[in-house]
């Protein structure tokens, strides 16, 4: 059992909470505060409940170096914009200046930490540093369900330190509605998989040739797979390392009598950025030096087909390179058949990532069943596999 937030008394209380603000900046602006806000409820809770809160957050990738430009300085800022109060902000996460600052608060206010991954200890789950973390807190809350697959201090290493420790609303509601999804889905059950690589989503793929109806495969991963099947596919990218896992994966679903679509026709460029798009081209036409970089109008249209006819779909990775315009319509007008077709009653779940970020850049988020904030945990979980973070808080 996992203790949520009506578990503790929290009046009076310093709330620890992991949060996961690991938002895309643009320059010292953030660009899209979609995590910030799925955050907001578990703190509104903590302050209405009379206690004080500390946040702590990573952004980017420092691997243990102080980075200013992945300081969360700007997240601080848009979450007093977004809570309409002041943050207090320490630009240290386990200073003794930043623990008396927490040690300090008063019931209502709220304290954000530097960027955890300025040290080492933050991804090698150091005892000690876990231990100068959990001085910020009496109760410590887990939410940033976009972590919870990897073990580190944060959400892993501190939580022994705690008599009193759970998850917010955010990681509940994540955990329970995939939950719920893989034990009893509308069918018929659609996985809609996209993205370049193939490795991280395998687990995935296996777990839904399982107890998927069927798979829909686009993006740049499906032409590794076109080739498995024995497809020229001009200068588009391929993983020769995954092909012959690629003919596995098609016999597996073969053999499960899984239907497995792949695209039919596509959008290409000679590189990523070509601005000029050309074709569409069949598959098998695609010439030597250009590369499939979207799906094309024909393959939209039977992938639309096959939603309309789902009663569940997940759909993790997009389509093409939605992030230059020329390549973002197979993404966009995808997304957009889904969330029309959530009103007549298909549940669509959004698994993180590239995918989050293709929904909200095109206003989609809000029209979905359910989008989930973790890209790789929601993989995890959806896989059938054990997170960490969440192991940790069992009791």
């Amino acid at each position: 059992m996992i203790r949520t937030l009506k578990a503790f008394n929290l009046k009076g209380k310093n709330i620890l909470i992991r949060v996961d603000f690991n938002v895309p900046l643009d320059g010292e602006r953030v660009s899209n505060s979609f995590r910030i806000k799925a955050a907001l409820p578990t703190i509104n809770t903590c302050l209405e409940g009379g206690a004080a809160v500390v946040l702590m957050s990573h952004l980017g990738r420092p691997d243990g170096d102080v980075d200013p430009s992945l300081s969360l300085i700007s997240v601080g800022e848009e979450l007093a914009g977004l809570m309409e109060m002041p943050i207090k902000f320490s630009n240290d996460c386990v200073s003794n200046d930043a623990i008396d600052t927490s040690i300090s608060l008063k019931s209502g206010e709220v304290h954000l930490l530097e960027n955890l991954r300025f040290h080492d200890g933050e991804k090698t789950n150091d005892y000690s540093f876990a231990s100068r973390l959990a001085r910020h807190g009496q109760i410590y809350i887990n939410d940033a369900f976009g972590t919870a697959h990897r073990a580190h201090a944060s959400n892993v290493g501190v939580v022994s330190q705690f008599k009193h420790a759970g998850i917010g609303w955010l990681m509940d509601k994540e955990i329970n509605f995939l939950d719920r999804l893989m034990k009893k889905p509308q069918r018929p059950l659609t996985l809609i998989l996209g993205g370049a690589k193939i490795g991280s989503k395998l687990g995935l793929i296996h777990k839904f040739i399982e107890t998927a109806d069927q798979i829909i495969i686009g993006g740049g991963m499906a032409f590794t797979f076109l080739k498995a099947r024995g497809k020229e596919v001009g200068g588009s990218l391929v993983d020769d390392t995954m092909v012959t896992t690629a003919k596995n994966i098609l016999n597996k679903a073969r053999m499960s009598q899984v239907q497995l679509y792949l695209p039919e026709d596509v959008i290409c460029g000679e590189s990523v950025n070509d601005k000029n798009s050309k074709g569409p081209f069949k598959i098998n036409e695609i010439p030597k030096e250009l590369m499939g970089l979207d799906i094309g109008p024909q393959t939209l249209s039977k992938f639309n087909n096959i939603i309309s006819q789902s009663g569940t779909v997940v759909w993790n990775g997009p389509m093409g390179v939605f992030e230059k315009n020329a390549y973002a319509k197979g993404t966009r007008d995808l997304g957009i058949h889904l969330a029309n077709c959530v009103e007549n009653g298909l549940r669509v779940i959004v698994g993180g990532g590239d995918t989050s970020a293709a929904t909200e850049k095109y206003g989609l988020s809000q029209l979905m069943t359910h989008v989930s904030t973790g890209g790789g945990a929601s993989l995890e979980l959806l896989s059938g596999n054990q997170l960490p973070a969440l192991s940790a808080l069992e009791i």
